[in-house]
């Protein structure tokens, strides 16, 4: 099996499982990560943090959201991401993928006035790396001179935590990796 295959079947595993969750059992992880969250350092030193609204139960981090810090949200426009402000109750817009995204009347944030990346993976692994859907979008993000140093956190679930990913030479390693047991910091 090629690498392509290889990562196409372990995504299909782990959202399979991902999505077989009990509601309770993916709102308690999802509550369980979050606190992991707000009592890391890095996530306490935040005042602006980029973010993401959950789908096909990623772990949800609407607890987050009335914490003191500012907010973006990406909206995808054609194969990048722009990455809005966004505060509780504005309202949001279903892309063709099915994702909410903040109005594209929204203020637009660039990248130094972030501090933190919060980063949804379908899987992590030890050294950092994330598997991400397939589309390219944070590997892009996450290779533009612009963005890649402002310290990233890969938010999945402890089961899609692995030793060893399959990786690709433009993969970029997270600074740490968050789960409803732990946070773990990678060091490079």
């Amino acid at each position: 099996m090629n690498l392509k295959e290889t990562k196409k079947q372990l995504r299909t595993e782990i959202i399979t499982k991902r999505e077989n969750l009990s509601q309770s059992d993916w709102q308690e992880k999802s509550r369980n990560l979050c606190e992991n969250l707000q009592n890391y350092q890095l996530f306490k030193q935040a005042k602006t943090i980029l973010a993401y609204f959950s789908i096909r139960q990623e772990p949800e981090l609407n607890y987050l959201f009335s914490t003191q810090q500012s907010w973006g949200f990406p909206r995808c426009v054609k194969k990048s991401l722009i990455w809005h402000s966004w505060q509780p109750k504005e309202p949001l817009i279903a892309n063709k993928y099915g994702i909410l995204e903040p109005s594209p009347n929204a203020p637009i944030l660039t990248p130094e006035k972030v501090d933190l990346i919060l980063i949804p993976a379908v899987a992590c692994d030890y050294n950092g790396y994330r598997l991400g859907y397939g589309g390219g979008f944070y590997d892009r993000l996450l290779n533009n001179h612009q963005w890649n140093s402002i310290p990233t956190i890969g938010i999945t679930f402890e089961f899609a935590l692995f030793s060893q990913l399959p990786c690709e030479p433009w993969d970029q390693k997270l600074k740490a990796i968050c789960t409803e047991n732990r946070i773990l910091s990678i060091y490079t």
